[in-house]
Parts: C-alpha cells; sequence; structure tokens
C-alpha cells in the first residue's frame, strides 16, 4: 500500500499566501480595479465631531444658494408642518380618580389654552416676533442645515401678557465644539454618567463683539427644560449633522455640470456664424456691410487682424452678437458659403444624467423626484400614489421626532407655569404636576393630510373601510388633517343652527333618507310615459 503524500503548492519567496473568505473578497483598497477610499470604523460620535463645522456650513450655504433645496425645505415645512402643529392633548389622569370624560374635557380646555398662547408672538416668542408655527418652521430649516435644533425657554413675565413661558431658537453654532472627556464635556454637551445631557455650553459674543463662554443648565431642579437640543442620531452621538451630508457631493456636481453646460453653450454662442471663402478677410467683411456701415467706418476698411480685434473689443462692451442689422440680406462674393453654427449644449444626454442627480438628491431629502422637480411626464396615478405611500411614513416621522419634540418641550414648560398660575385646575397642584409631568403632558401633534392623488377615490377608500368596520372617524379625520373633535364639535353645532332656522339636514340624503332633490311623497314624484 503506497503512501499518500500531500500536495505541496509552491509559493514565491517572499510573498505569503493570505486566505479570504468572507465580505469583501479580492483585491485589498480596490473596487471593480479602481483604487478606493478606506474608510474607517469608528464611533459616530468622532465623525461627526470632525465634520461638523465644514458639513454643516456647506449645507447651509445650499439652503440658501441652491433653488433646488430652498424649494423642496419649503415643501417639506408646508407638509410637515403647514401653518403650526396642531396639539392633540392625550393626558393620563386616572391618578386623579378622573373619568374618560373628565379626561376629555380637561385635555380640550388644554388644546384650547395652549392655541392662545402658541398663535400670538407676544405671548410665546421670547423676541415677540414669532408664532409657534414660524419657530417650528425655522428649525426645521436649522435642523436641514445643521441635524439640530438648539433653543431656550426663559422666564419673561411681560405686561399685557398672561403667560411668562417663551421660546427663544438660537443658532446651532453658538453651541460650543469644545470636548473635555475627563469632565464629561462633549462638543459643548455636558453628560452625566448616564450620558444624560445636564448642561450646555455656548460660544457667544458679548455686546462688544468679544468671544465669550457660558454654560446653562439642561433643566432647573424641578425638571423644568431651560435648553431643548433636539436631532437624530446614532448609538452614543451627542450632536446632529445635516441630512444633506450624503448628498452634498451629488448637488456639487450637479452644480458643475450646469456650469459647464452654460460656459459651452455660451462659448458656442460667440462663435455663431462662420464664413468659408479664398477672398480676403477685408473684402468679406465688406461683402457683410451696406453703404451707411461703410459710410459710418469712414469707408476705410482696417487689415484682417486690426478687424478681428476691433470685433472682440466691441462685444466684449456691448455684448450684441449680430450679422448687422436685424433682417438684413448680405450678399457675398461668388464661391463664398455663410453658415449658421448651433449650439450643441444641452447635449441629447444631459436631462438624463441631470435627473439622475436630482433623484439622488430627493431620495436624500426624503422627498419624490416629481415633487421636487415639478416634472410629472411619465407619471401615473398608481406611481404617484406608491411614491406618495412611500416618503410619508418618513414625513410622519420627521413631524414627531423634529419639530414635535421642540413643541412638546414648549407644551410642558408652558403648562407647568398654568397649573401653577391657577388657570388649568389640577388635583394637588403644581406638586402633583411635577410628581406626574410625563403622564400629564402626554401628547401628539397633528400636521396638514397626507397628499392624495385623487380625493374622490381615496374618499371612496374611507368609505370601503369604515364600512368594514376597521377605520374610525378620528383615523379618517387624521387622514384629512382635521382633528374629529373639532369636526364633531362643528357638526353638532351646525345641526343645532339648523334645526333653529328650520333647515333640513343635508346628511339625510347621504343616510338612508330621501334625497333633498327627490320629493318625500312618491305621489309628487314626476311619471313616466304610459
Amino acid at each position: 500500500m503506497s503512501a499518500v503524500v500531500k500536495p505541496r503548492v509552491r509559493v514565491p519567496a517572499g510573498s505569503h499566501a493570505v486566505p479570504m473568505a468572507g465580505y469583501l473578497r479580492g483585491v485589498p483598497g480596490s473596487v471593480v480595479g479602481l483604487q478606493a477610499p478606506r474608510p474607517v470604523l469608528r464611533d459616530r460620535a468622532d465623525n461627526v465631531r470632525l465634520a461638523w463645522r465644514e458639513t454643516n456650513a456647506l449645507a447651509d450655504d445650499a439652503t440658501m444658494n441652491s433653488g433646488w433645496i430652498a424649494g423642496v425645505l419649503d415643501q417639506v415645512i408646508a407638509l410637515m408642518i403647514g401653518t403650526e402643529l396642531r396639539l392633540s392633548a392625550k393626558p393620563d389622569l386616572s391618578m386623579f380618580g378622573f373619568d374618560e370624560k373628565q379626561t376629555a374635557a380637561w385635555a380640550r380646555r388644554a388644546e384650547m389654552r395652549y392655541h392662545i398662547w402658541s398663535s400670538q408672538p407676544y405671548e410665546c416668542d421670547a423676541g415677540g416676533r414669532y408664532t409657534m408655527g414660524q419657530i417650528q418652521a425655522a428649525a426645521v430649516r436649522q435642523w436641514f442645515a445643521t441635524g439640530e435644533i438648539v433653543a431656550e425657554v426663559p422666564w419673561v413675565p411681560r405686561p399685557g401678557a398672561e403667560a411668562a413661558t417663551k421660546i427663544s431658537l438660537l443658532p446651532s453654532h453658538w453651541l460650543s465644539q469644545t470636548s473635555d472627556p475627563f469632565n464629561r464635556l462633549f462638543q459643548g454637551i455636558r453628560l452625566d454618567p448616564h450620558s444624560l445631557p445636564v448642561g450646555y455650553v455656548f460660544d457667544t459674543r458679548d455686546a462688544t463683539g468679544m468671544m465669550q463662554t457660558r454654560e446653562r443648565r439642561a433643566r432647573d431642579r424641578f425638571g423644568r427644560p431651560e435648553i431643548v437640543h433636539v436631532f437624530d442620531g446614532g448609538a452614543r452621538q451627542v450632536r446632529g449633522i445635516t441630512p444633506l451630508a450624503p448628498a452634498l457631493k451629488v448637488l456639487r456636481q450637479f452644480d458643475q455640470l450646469a456650469d459647464a453646460t452654460l460656459t459651452a453653450a455660451l462659448i458656442h454662442a460667440i462663435f455663431a456664424a462662420t464664413i468659408e471663402s479664398d477672398y480676403p478677410t477685408s473684402d468679406v467683411m465688406q461683402a457683410l456691410q451696406d453703404e451707411d456701415e461703410v459710410a459710418g467706418s469712414g469707408g476705410e476698411l482696417a487689415g484682417a487682424f486690426d478687424a478681428f480685434l476691433a470685433q472682440k473689443v466691441g462685444w466684449h462692451e456691448k455684448v450684441n452678437i449680430d450679422l448687422g442689422r436685424h433682417g438684413k440680406i448680405a450678399h457675398l462674393l461668388a464661391g463664398e458659403h455663410l453658415k449658421l453654427q448651433g449650439s450643441e449644449h444641452p447635449n441629447s444626454t444631459y436631462e438624463a444624467f441631470a435627473n439622475f442627480l436630482l433623484r439622488e438628491i430627493a431620495a436624500c431629502l426624503g422627498v419624490m423626484f416629481e415633487d421636487m422637480t415639478g416634472d410629472f411626464r411619465g407619471a401615473t396615478y398608481s406611481s404617484v400614489r406608491m411614491g406618495i405611500a412611500k416618503k410619508w411614513p418618513l414625513m410622519e416621522y420627521r413631524r414627531r421626532h423634529i419639530p414635535g419634540r421642540l413643541a412638546t418641550a414648549g407644551y410642558q414648560a408652558w403648562l407647568e407655569e398654568e397649573i401653577d398660575a391657577g388657570r388649568m385646575q389640577l388635583p394637588g397642584g403644581i406638586d402633583a404636576f411635577v410628581a406626574n409631568r410625563a403622564s400629564i403632558t402626554r401628547c401628539d401633534w397633528k400636521g396638514p393630510p397626507k397628499p392624495q392623488a385623487d380625493d374622490v377615490k381615496a374618499a371612496k377608500a374611507h368609505e370601503i373601510w369604515s364600512g368594514l368596520g376597521v377605520m374610525t372617524q378620528e383615523m379618517i379625520c387624521n387622514d384629512l388633517g382635521v382633528d374629529h373633535e373639532d369636526v364633531q364639535e362643528q357638526l353638532a353645532r351646525e345641526k343645532a343652527n339648523r334645526e333653529r332656522l328650520g333647515l333640513p339636514d343635508p346628511m339625510m340624503g347621504q343616510n338612508g333618507g330621501p334625497p333633498l332633490d327627490d320629493p318625500a311623497d312618491p305621489a309628487d314624484r314626476p311619471q313616466g310615459d304610459a
């Protein structure tokens, strides 16, 4: 029986056989033969810290100088906030012995009182300029530019104002980038041992223009918010960064494409016509001039080179490219051909490539390409409806976690003052509120309704779901962007007013009763021919 010989593989001297398995097999540092950057795996907080200033500066510039970005931001704000996020108070008052009816009445009064406060700039804004809706819109713009919202909740009593609780939005770059790990300070945020923010360090200028550093506590000793810091990030992240960051390169590429295309088109416009001729330039130029033009130049033609320079100087002075007077017919010499050159820019591939870049920007912003560009060519009812269905959950997520968190902080501080001042009654007063703050201030924020590609089909779908018993009136009202309690109360008021005036109920024709346009008595209905 012969011995089994182990196969040997000869390895060149100086080399090492590296086994390859798992992900990213292939040549290290290259993708399809192209050298690629080698990213470093590290905490997201470190990535944000290193890129915060430059990335947010570029994004902030884009929000001010890019028509695409500015237009999308206005559209997102209109869909996310509308005129203002509407409070939907959902307190749990069972610990005070409140039943469902009492809780609903307390919540309705809180909503009414809050709307009075939030709709008056003198009441809610520290500067007395903006309503809460305007503050929320400015906060969303700031979040797109810097990835975070920074605001303070100062106590500002003023004559003629009911509430002293105010909101003041602060620029994000005022929050310091200083870090001191030994004192648990990370990018201007001071954390406790559980990573809870307890203080914020600001770098601001005083009245003389000198930089000063001051620290503000996050909450007072009763838990009332003093500084509101809102961002959306990853694990252990302490500062936000603009959601435009992944699209900044693409946005720059689109600007370069547009600038290069415009430059090429202008170059072609400068050389708009050429003449093919074997005759001297002076003879050709004289053939293009009429008697008045020849007389205006003294009847003398300059040399070929001087005429060329004179024409260039004249073009730069007047930027008026033409071939003489409008509508003039030039008589050329025999054998000469005048050719008008058409611009070849933008070429046939420009629109396709530009739309490709815009699609990536739209995907990063969380909007549909058609909404961003206004170009609905090729879009169908089904595609638009599917696009809305896919993008709308992201809009709702951002509404709740970006401007909604700012609004909730303001609502908590305002409600605390209302209860302390006795304008909102609560068993146990302010002490009970402080002990049960989370349960009492539980709330939701409603904005504009989800866009519908076809209102009739949407209404039919609501009717079907409601008939099957799987959709309530509150859910339908939420889709329409209205509060169901407001709708029901308004319907009750309108019904009472119709009964007082002796008007018919328009709902009768829709709920099984005789239609308004048909006589109630069958004998009064028009009869057909016998």
